[in-house]
């Protein structure tokens, strides 16, 4: 955990060594030893803006917003540089999960971002910041998935998450601002922010139905109907890949479900590639007719949506074993 010291302030030695005291109680998940701590590191130097921030920090980590406010506010008031100083990054963030958009709007351009002229000072921030992966649950079963970035701490849903995250398409997370890790994309590296909690749910549930799709057109063919629709549907065989904790947080090659590339984490061969396998998928390799689906959409829609699926190419197409998951 990287402390923020500024040069023309110098904390005195105890004031170091009880903050760098409290981060290693931190990374042991001892909030509440960590706090007393960094408090008594507030009464040392209180005219230190870090002192403020690192308390903000663990209000973060503790989802204790209210708190991560009012020291946030107090690290911002004593800055000693005009912009680009973490303490408003992280006073944004707060003010984001408090949906207190006048703060959130002052913190995102002290920190130096430029925000649309003309919007409402108490309606939420909206920016066009693209898509980006985010990793969902990533003190659990995490999982990476993309995302429509709403403003520099929310990101909309876009992939159908697994069950195991306990997250569904098109709910809105908020995120944290250091990333780890990258997923690479037609040679574009993009960063994967860390969730931090659950901002707005989504209304729409997940279903896995397992498909018989002859060719990749077939399942190409429901994806689209299902897009059409207003939804979502994906093929989990080939976009889903199991990784170790430091390879999911290094530079990865992402997957769009539809192309092929060596993956030394999928356990599938050539010939016998087998469910959430990256050599079931296209680029050449064998086709599985067999395919584990996730459908992002209403209960009275979603067999209404595969049936006409099915009808659209009987010979082709079929499905079973369709669930509602999460």
């Amino acid at each position: 955990m990287r402390i923020f010291h500024r040069a023309r302030h110098r904390p005195s030695a105890t004031w170091r060594q009880t903050t760098d005291r409290a981060f290693t109680l931190i990374g042991d998940g001892r909030y509440e030893d960590a706090g007393a701590l960094l408090v008594m590191a507030a009464d040392l130097e209180p005219w230190l803006s870090d002192s403020w921030f690192n308390l903000a920090l663990l209000h973060k980590f503790r989802r204790d917003w209210d708190q991560a406010r009012s020291a946030g506010l107090r690290a911002v008031a004593l800055l000693d540089r005009e912009q680009g100083a973490p303490d408003w990054w992280n006073l944004g963030i707060t003010a984001t999960a408090l949906q207190d958009w006048p703060l959130a709007r002052r913190a995102w351009q002290a920190y130096g971002l430029r925000l649309p002229a003309g919007d409402a000072l108490d309606s939420p921030v909206s920016l066009d910041l693209g898509t980006t992966p985010v990793r969902l649950s990533p003190e659990g079963e995490s999982e990476v998935v993309w995302g429509r970035r709403l403003d520099p701490a929310r990101i909309e849903v876009l992939s159908i998450p697994l069950p195991s995250s306990g997250r569904r398409w098109g709910e809105v997370v908020l995120h944290d601002g250091a990333p780890h890790g990258e997923r690479v994309a037609a040679g574009v590296a993009y960063p994967v922010f860390d969730e931090i909690e659950l901002w707005a749910p989504s209304p729409v549930p997940t279903f896995v139905v397992l498909l018989q799709a002859a060719t990749a057109g077939d399942r190409d063919a429901l994806e689209r109907l299902v897009a059409d629709a207003g939804y979502a549907a994906e093929d989990w065989t080939s976009s889903v890949r199991l990784l170790c904790r430091a390879c999911s947080e290094s530079r990865m090659a992402a997957d769009d479900g539809h192309t092929h590339h060596h993956d030394p984490h999928d356990d599938g061969d050539f010939d016998h590639p087998g469910h959430l396998s990256h050599l079931s998928g296209s680029g050449g390799m064998s086709w599985l007719a067999e395919r584990e689906c996730g459908i992002a959409a209403p209960a009275g829609l979603v067999r209404r949506l595969l049936d006409r699926w099915v009808a659209a190419s009987p010979g082709t197409r079929a499905y079973r074993d369709l669930e509602e998951v999460c």
